[in-house]
């Protein structure tokens, strides 16, 4: 049987997308990310060529929306003090 596939997120841009596709993956989530060829063609990161379309069977789609909610709130991002990070280099 053929997978059924959900859109459940838009970024602008390849790069974008595939932070958000690795994201997912990290999380055992299965995805994909679609952009227009004409975006990809011309490095579009802007407009509706420029988007990249984000897209996960539909069996993944709460898990995947619940992790994408979180990442937005912050969660995810790293302190200001970096001290308790010793392999990040500091500028």
């Amino acid at each position: 049987m053929e997978k059924q596939w959900v859109e459940i997120y838009t970024v602008p841009g390849q790069l974008n997308a595939a932070i958000i596709v690795d994201l997912l993956k990290s999380y055992g989530i299965e995805a994909t990310a679609i952009q227009e060829s004409a975006g990809i063609t011309y490095g579009l990161i802007l407009g509706s060529l420029g988007e990249a379309k984000i897209y996960v069977p539909i069996e993944f789609e709460d898990a995947a929306k619940d992790l994408l909610q979180r990442m937005e709130s912050g969660e995810f991002t790293l302190p200001d003090d970096l001290s308790q990070f010793p392999d990040i280099p500091e500028n």
